[in-house]
């Protein structure tokens, strides 16, 4: 069943971030990962949530998403986002479907 990583960013160092987003890519593909929302435009159209960076990757699992983000490939990059911005993630399980 795929997973969901959803991450909602403030992006605190512009050019600290920049090398965070060069590094990132190659660790998501390795554990299976794919980026689906990747920093665009956000439109709210209900509530109070006003997200200034919106990220969202898809996984096969819930397991390759945690395997990913506590991975040792990703750790130097997760350093720099850490450094560069405020975030709040979740892991969200997908919908299998009928």
């Amino acid at each position: 069943m795929p997973a969901y990583v959803i991450n909602d960013m403030e992006i605190t160092d512009p050019a600290t971030f920049e090398d965070y987003k060069k590094l990132s890519p190659a660790t998501v593909a390795r554990h299976g990962g794919r980026f689906l929302v990747r920093g665009g435009a956000i439109e709210p159209v209900e509530g109070e949530w006003t997200p200034t960076r919106l990220v969202i990757l898809e996984f096969p699992s819930v397991e390759q998403a945690h395997a990913w983000i506590e991975s040792t490939e990703y750790a130097p990059a997760r350093r720099l986002r850490q450094l560069s911005a405020n975030s709040n993630i979740i892991v969200v399980e997908g919908f299998a479907g009928v």
